[in-house]
């Protein structure tokens, strides 16, 4: 989502993805196939439905919210028609060790979750493909003059982000032994916020995945905080969108006074 958006798009359809691919995959599993290539059936489809976003975006220049509401709509309609809303259970032990494993004291998730996020920082900061991608997000035209392909970075960021939403739906199918077409719902709005929380900027090319790591953090401190506290589950909607809110206000008046100093 944080490179989604430092493109100055955004990607509605992650919770939806997730849910489908995860389905896809907990089906190929039942039926006999192998893990790996469960695994990496599930990856394949949730990176081609982020393709079709970019696609969307980059050829018919549909606004990234429209495309991506268009893909979340179709994806979890095809993830309830697929299971005709029934759960999928049974998964095999060989395959839960990603969502359930320990190595040491740490849980297999996290580990997964720090190398996706240092390939990512890798990535923005060390590559010139990163640093492209954010002159990208800060002006479309003028990068596009400048010689970069701005249709096919789109379109990737687009195909990273939903080969990333079905491998967290591995993940939590893993945890869970069971796969469920209404798996992810909201899961969307949790990652927007988390990006937005972490500095990230709507209108692109300001941002990265260090804030996006803090803010992944204060959102889960806040949902855990909430059930901890028995507080009522549409209160906690509540909480983040306010705190969504706080986050965008501050954007904008650090963005104020930057200006102002120049």
């Amino acid at each position: 989502m944080t490179l989604v958006i430092l493109t100055a798009g955004i990607d509605l359809s992650v919770g939806s993805v997730l849910a489908l691919s995860a389905v896809m995959t907990a089906r190929l599993l039942v039926g006999g196939v192998t893990p790996i290539i469960a695994s990496l059936s599930g990856l394949v489809i949730g990176a081609m439905l982020g393709l079709f976003n970019g696609i969307l975006v980059t050829r018919l220049r549909l606004p990234p919210f429209i495309a991506t509401l268009g893909t979340m709509t179709f994806a979890r309609g095809l993830a309830l028609s697929f299971t005709q809303g029934r759960p999928i259970t049974g998964l095999p032990e060989s395959f839960r060790v990603l969502g359930t494993a320990l190595a040491g004291p740490i849980p297999a998730p996290v580990i997964v979750v720090l190398i996706v996020f240092l390939l990512g920082v890798i990535f923005l900061r060390l590559t010139a493909q990163g640093a492209r991608l954010q002159a990208l997000g800060n002006n479309h035209i003028a990068a596009r003059f400048t010689g970069i392909p701005v249709k096919i970075y789109i379109s990737m960021v687009y195909c990273v982000s939903g080969a990333l939403a079905a491998l967290a739906g591995q993940i939590l199918i893993g945890r869970l032994d069971s796969a469920q077409p209404t798996m992810g719902a909201g899961y969307e709005f949790d990652a927007i916020a988390a990006v937005v929380v972490g500095g990230t900027s709507f209108s692109g090319g300001s941002g990265g995945l260090g804030g996006t790591l803090v803010g992944v953090l204060i959102i889960t401190v806040i949902n855990n905080g909430l059930n901890l506290l028995n507080v009522p589950a549409f209160w906690g909607q509540v909480v983040k969108g306010i705190v969504i809110a706080l986050a965008l206000l501050l954007n904008n008046v650090s963005k104020l006074e930057r200006r102002n100093r120049r």
